[in-house]
């Protein structure tokens, strides 16, 4: 903001509340005292877990084996706001503060250029006069010291931290070289699995249509509905679960490291899985697990409203339709346990694959299935 006005340019600033523990206040009067024209400052809670959280969990988004996609998943969010904010006040320009070698310039600039392609984008990391006045985050201390502006972080925790309801994350400082250990008081969201209850707590997630639609604490017959689950999970996070630290491939074509915490989103992902598979055809499913890879390519990658992400996140939904039921889990010591599931639209047949009723199948008919599924290694043999 201080550098848009040194250059010129009116500023309307915009602050999404995505759920981050965030005083809106004192930045809407930050914002106002370093000279903005205008300060929005909007509450996107409710369609960030509707529009963006949901669709994830259904898809099982897991970049990479293990990133859950917290920050990803929030930028065509954030994005879409600042653009109908832009088209309201008749902006030529979109500005963010993202850095020149990350994830977040192409995700933001993707999104505007799909909802706004006539729009400009003002990236001041990849302007050479303001990347050779900041070398790094020190400089940027330093200059805000100058102009009196508060800022979160100090030359002993110079953290790039991104929050919001699904997660928080982590990187620069000593992270950047992968050997060295987290300190211990880098955690804002979850307790250490050693520090945490010596005894488990159970819950009970429902699911409609592959959307935790409540959620309730087993002891408990009080629920909390759709967008106060991921409320009630995040107290989950007093057992330590949901931290991961990895190295990441970035889509600009670089490595990087990361540390998050992800309490909600890792015993969603993990109840959703499980009645999933109880709910869904076999071959069904693996078919999603694969458009489960593009999306969550997709999603990392920026490329949320491309038609490619649409037709993906179209036939998820699709898979979705008989996900319905209910999991019970608990969470320890930095775990989740699935404790068992029901649903009025389960695949499971008791007797059919009982140990100790014949039902309606007849043992025999393995033979041939057998011999069938071994031609091609007879065939091998032989030849």
């Amino acid at each position: 903001l201080k550098m848009s006005k040194e250059q010129g340019y009116d500023v309307i600033t915009y602050l999404a509340d995505i759920g981050q523990d965030e005083d809106f206040e004192v930045a809407r009067k930050k914002a106002e005292k370093l000279g903005a024209k205008k300060v929005y400052i909007e509450d996107l809670r409710k369609e960030f877990v509707q529009d963006f959280i949901w669709p994830a969990v259904q898809a099982n988004a897991v970049y990479e084996d293990r990133y859950l996609l917290g920050t990803s998943i929030a930028r065509p969010c954030i994005a879409r706001r600042q653009v109908e904010i832009a088209r309201k006040e008749g902006a030529e320009y979109i500005s963010h503060g993202a850095t020149g070698k990350g994830n977040d310039q192409i995700r933001f600039e993707l999104s505007c250029y799909a909802l706004y392609p006539e729009v400009k984008v003002i990236a001041p990391w990849r302007i050479p006069e303001f990347y050779n006045r900041f070398k790094g985050r020190i400089d940027l201390m330093e200059f805000a010291k100058k102009y009196d502006i508060p800022v979160p972080v100090t030359p002993k925790a110079p953290w790039s931290m991104d929050a919001n309801l699904m997660h928080i994350s982590y990187e620069s400082g000593i992270l950047e070289n992968p050997k060295s250990h987290a300190p211990a008081d880098l955690y804002l969201m979850t307790k250490s699995p050693k520090d945490s209850p010596d005894t488990s707590d159970e819950l009970e997630l429902e699911f409609q249509s592959g959307q935790c639609c409540s959620g309730s604490p087993v002891e408990s017959n009080k629920k909390v509905f759709s967008l106060k689950v991921l409320w009630l999970l995040s107290f989950r996070s007093k057992h330590g679960v949901g931290r991961i630290d990895i190295v990441e491939n970035r889509f600009i074509g670089m490595k990087s490291r990361g540390i998050y915490e992800t309490p909600g989103g890792t015993i969603l992902l993990s109840a959703h899985l499980d009645i999933e598979t109880f709910t869904m055809d076999k071959e069904v499913r693996r078919i999603k697990q694969g458009l489960s890879v593009r999306f969550s390519e997709l999603v990392y990658n920026g490329f949320w409203y491309s038609p490619e992400c649409d037709y993906v996140r179209h036939c998820i939904a699709k898979s979705q339709e008989n996900v319905d039921g209910k999991v019970q889990l608990s969470v320890f010591k930095g775990q989740v346990y699935i404790l068992g599931r029901e649903s009025p639209k389960s695949l499971y047949n008791e007797d059919l694959v009982s140990m100790d009723v014949q039902g309606d199948y007849d043992p025999c008919d393995a033979t041939g299935f057998i011999r069938i599924n071994a031609v091609r290694s007879l065939r091998r043999k032989l030849t």
